[in-house]
């Protein structure tokens, strides 16, 4: 079975926009994907890329364009400049490892969607633990899995994925990473979906 390492950060519009087609690529491949939230901060400290406020006025303003560009062309709910943002990713990134490790990668892709638009189509605070309860809640899952989170083991987890996504060369949110080959962005879908294609036709 193919496997896509998905790194991502959870406070990323970009990984929103493609989280639904990312499931769907996924399951028509018959591929398995390995859910890892990053630090993003360290990616682009050693990748030099730069936090969005201090990217230059230009590249923030086109920003928003795009982002409306992709929301109308996806026909998704998008806020653009949504009332809990910027936010700390930290805490639904390890809630999302700790399901990933209590339960199963599956569960852990659910929580990220539910995350994602959580952000950006439901305008809610992802720092705040009241938030992110109501999400494992809304989610079937373990309430059990927000003190979880907290525990040096899913911080261990998190540091590894970031260490990994270093070491795979990514320095872009969302990443999706098959065979040592990055498709970066959720414009780039298109991309893996060919190259799920191909491996399973080579393996045919």
């Amino acid at each position: 079975m193919t496997t896509i390492d998905y790194y991502f950060a959870p406070q990323s519009p970009w990984t929103y926009l493609g989280h639904a087609r990312l499931t769907e690529i996924a399951r028509a491949a018959q591929a398995e994907v390995r859910v890892l939230p990053a630090d993003f901060g360290q990616v682009f400290a050693a990748s030099g890329g730069l936090p969005l406020p201090k990217r230059a006025p230009q590249r923030q303003a086109y920003r928003l364009q795009e982002l409306a560009r992709f929301r109308d062309h996806l026909q998704l709910p998008l806020t653009v400049q949504p009332r809990f943002f910027p936010v700390a990713a930290d805490p639904s990134a390890r809630l999302i490892v700790a399901v990933g490790l209590h339960d199963d990668m599956a569960a852990a892709m659910r929580l990220s969607g539910a995350v994602f638009a959580a952000v950006w189509a439901q305008e809610r605070d992802i720092a705040s633990p009241e938030v992110l309860a109501e999400l494992l809640a809304e989610c079937s899952l373990p309430a059990q899995r927000l003190d979880q989170s907290l525990d040096a083991a899913v911080q261990a987890v998190y540091d590894a994925n970031t260490r990994s996504a270093l070491d795979a060369g990514v320095f872009g949110a969302p990443s999706y990473c098959v065979d040592g080959e990055i498709f970066w962005g959720q414009d780039r879908l298109d991309f893996l979906a060919r190259k799920l294609k191909a491996s399973a036709d080579a393996s045919a």
